[in-house]
């Protein structure tokens, strides 16, 4: 234990809390936009900038959140990132205009951006070996719940109180946070020496490495977030940004690997196990927040869910996840985890698959009961992937190595998104245009419909020509909601194909067991 005889126990809730707050920031806003809009008079497009600001400023500065560790001191960072958050959260609650409130959003993505590697680490060098197997298990249970529960909680609040709460809450909680870790706290004796070291012989900033980074991720993260809005290629700003983003992420690789001091330590990639863990985590950021944006707006669009409704599908999947984690931080020093992550991708792969049953009839219990059993699988895959990816990687470099996965993690994410949005919304166009190819009035199926939604508008009082095109209106409206079905079946079945074929590469990895669990675990 290397925070003297404090409670590791003590300190397990306090950290995984902070994460929390962070995780759900990014989703809670998500179902308050349109309020922010109307109270700011601000478009719907415009306003989608809270969301953008926020995603570019974290994903620039969690890669770089080990380098600021080993710099600042790892809890030193970690309390700036809280107080940075707590005050930048204030101020985006009490924001007046829409500019200011975008300004706010970027500064508390920046802040927020090093509350995650810096909790997992702070963890890691808390608990002896046998017992990170559970207290990574508490720290998934509090991490992954937030995306299931924040669009819940988000619109809960918004129709309450205020859209400006969403951002207020986090003020209290920071506070309570920032003067308990300050009391319980410290940082290894071995990286308080290392930082000290370091300042004796002195060290320089990587300028032009951070410059090629924000580059790189900034661009990056602005086309996937903006890029089906805009039309992706046939708009020069995208295509423009794109070649900055792929020329900025050449020129970072090459320079961050001649570097004796880099920003962002890429050698860590060598370690197999370490490669392959980072692509399973890319992987299940783009499934997981991939059928956690279409499940919800499936419901809402097609079945007519209110916002509160359709996150309460999602809801009791993270409560299974709760339920099993601690099981698996059990069983995982007894068992190969990669049997344990095999077994999690097939699983969550089939359960994708069952998604693609559904129909413009199914009920609200299986929306649950599908995302249910796409939990099982999630639950064993976040602690065995990075256990299995820490294995050979010195402590040294624990907060890198869990900046570089957590990377992973965010950028499979925001690519998820961005790609079953796109092949949402054109399955769609494809499917309407097929549908609309067969209703025509020689095609017997039609014709009958037309003429039985005729009789029943003219039986409730229209005239025969306004009941005829009725009658044709409600059978476009038809073909739009089945093809609309159809492309989200679609997008279901891509993403159980692509988790299916990619669950061989975890033998692509060496034997685990009873592996220290790492600084990434659980995310």
């Amino acid at each position: 234990m290397t925070n003297g005889a404090r409670n590791p126990w003590v300190i397990a809730p306090l950290v995984a809390m902070a994460a929390f707050m962070e995780v759900l920031d990014i989703s809670i806003a998500n179902v308050a936009l349109q309020h922010i809009a109307g109270n700011l008079s601000a478009g719907q497009e415009e306003s989608t900038w809270i969301l953008t600001s926020y995603l570019v400023t974290n994903a620039i500065v969690l890669p770089i959140s080990g380098w600021m560790s080993a710099v600042m001191g790892r809890k030193r960072f970690f309390m700036t990132c809280i107080a940075g958050f707590s005050i930048s959260s204030l101020l985006c609650g009490l924001a007046p205009n829409l500019a200011l409130l975008i300004l706010f959003r970027g500064i508390q993505g920046l802040t927020g951006g090093g509350l995650q590697p810096s909790a997992q680490a702070i963890l890691s060098d808390s608990f002896p070996p046998h017992q990170r197997g559970m207290a990574f298990a508490l720290y998934g249970m509090a991490v992954v719940f937030a995306p299931a529960i924040g669009p819940t909680l988000g619109g809960w609040i918004t129709d309450v109180a205020s859209w400006r709460w969403v951002f207020l809450l986090n003020v209290p909680v920071g506070i309570v946070l920032f003067r308990l870790i300050h009391a319980v706290v410290s940082d290894p004796p071995a990286l308080t020496v290392a930082r000290e070291e370091r300042r004796r012989i002195g060290f320089s900033i990587d300028y032009l490495g951070f410059s090629l980074l924000v580059i790189w991720v900034g661009c990056l993260q602005f086309v996937l977030d903006r890029g089906q809005q805009d039309d992706w290629f046939n708009s020069p700003l995208i295509i423009g940004m794109s070649v900055a983003s792929v020329v900025a992420l050449a020129a970072f690789i090459v320079w961050e690997l001649g570097q004796d001091d880099p920003i962002v330590d890429l050698n860590l990639l060598a370690h197999r196990n370490f490669a392959v863990a980072n692509l399973l985590m890319f992987v299940l950021g783009f499934v997981l927040l991939g059928t956690t944006v279409l499940l919800p707006e499936m419901v809402q669009r097609l079945m007519g869910y209110t916002a509160t409704l359709a996150g309460l599908v999602i809801t009791p999947g993270g409560l299974t996840i709760i339920f099993i984690m601690p099981i698996i931080g059990r069983i995982l020093s007894h068992v190969d985890a990669r049997y344990l992550i095999a077994a999690g991708m097939v699983t969550c792969g089939l359960a994708i698959y069952h998604m693609t049953g559904f129909n413009l009839q199914t009920d609200y219990a299986s929306f649950m009961w599908a995302r249910i059993y796409q939990a099982v699988g999630l639950s064993l895959l976040f602690i065995p992937i990075n256990a299995v990816a820490y294995v050979g990687i010195p402590q040294i470099h624990s907060s890198t190595a869990s900046a570089l996965i957590n990377m992973s993690r965010n950028l499979g994410g925001s690519i998820g998104i961005s790609v079953v949005t796109t092949l949402l919304a054109r399955g769609a166009q494809r499917h309407q245009t097929e549908l609309v190819s067969h209703a025509t009035p020689s095609a017997p199926a039609w014709h009958r419909m037309i003429e039985s939604l005729t009789g029943l508008f003219v039986h409730h009082g229209d005239i025969l020509t306004t009941a005829g095109t009725k009658a044709s209106a409600q059978v476009y409206s038809l073909i739009n909601r089945q093809a609309l079905m159809l492309a989200f079946i679609d997008d279901f079945r891509a993403l159980a194909v692509c988790f299916l074929l990619l669950a061989p590469l975890v033998f692509l990895m060496d034997k685990v067991t009873h592996a220290r669990p790492p600084a990434g675990a659980a995310h």
